[in-house]
């Protein structure tokens, strides 16, 4: 997938307003200061496709980026930091649960995390809501430069261990989007999901930490 090509296609405050349930869609979800648009710019190598806000939480809509004929990235509202109406968060909560439930087309779930406070409660209400929907998720432990690489790699280790307890199809991945950590394995598993007829063929990569 040339992820350069991501272009900007609708906000969208439920389901009923996004694009026909077809094809496939990975949605990319966190806390609202967790680095979600800083990831997404850096993905597609483009500096302002998802908005990046000193204000987390500004983000109240679903965002639909295209890939592709029928290949989405889906830009979820960020949840438990914003200061906002409780109203506003109980609309989000909603749209953000009628999508994961309901949407066919959706085939992988992103969900970032700060590496230095990783499965907030919150991160693992989503986790275990994709579980029960049968719907693989990487974990993306966020911000990872700010740890020095062994803390990192300690990290890491021990939040794979951790994501064990979800009983999934959950993986972890350190990753920052200033420094390029963990961009190449996050392709990889992007790309098993928007082309699964080829994921055999993607090379396995080690540990580079």
């Amino acid at each position: 997938m040339n992820y350069n090509l991501a272009h900007f296609i609708t906000s969208a405050p439920d389901i009923r307003q996004m694009p026909d349930d077809i094809g496939i869609e990975v949605a990319f979800a966190g806390r609202s200061n967790a680095g979600k648009s800083s990831a997404l710019n850096t993905l597609t190598r483009q500096k302002t496709l998802a908005r990046t806000s000193k204000t987390p939480g500004r983000t109240q809509l679903i965002n639909v980026f295209e890939l592709a004929e029928n290949k989405r990235i889906i830009d979820l509202p960020g949840y438990g930091y914003a200061k906002v109406p409780e109203d506003m968060k109980k609309n989000w909560q909603k749209a953000l649960g009628e999508y994961l439930q309901k949407r066919e087309s959706l085939k992988g779930l992103v969900v970032l995390m700060d590496i230095r406070h990783p499965f907030k409660d919150s991160d693992q209400d989503l986790i275990y809501w994709a579980v029960d929907s049968n719907l693989p998720v990487l974990c993306l432990l966020t911000k990872a430069d700010k740890l020095k690489q062994g803390l990192r790699k300690t990290t890491l280790k021990r939040m794979r261990e951790e994501a064990k307890t979800f009983e999934g199809d959950v993986e972890v991945e350190a990753f920052s989007s200033t420094k390029g950590i963990g961009l190449e394995k996050l392709m990889i598993k992007l790309n098993q999901w928007y082309c699964p007829a080829i994921e055999d063929a993607e090379p396995e990569l080690k540990d580079a930490e």
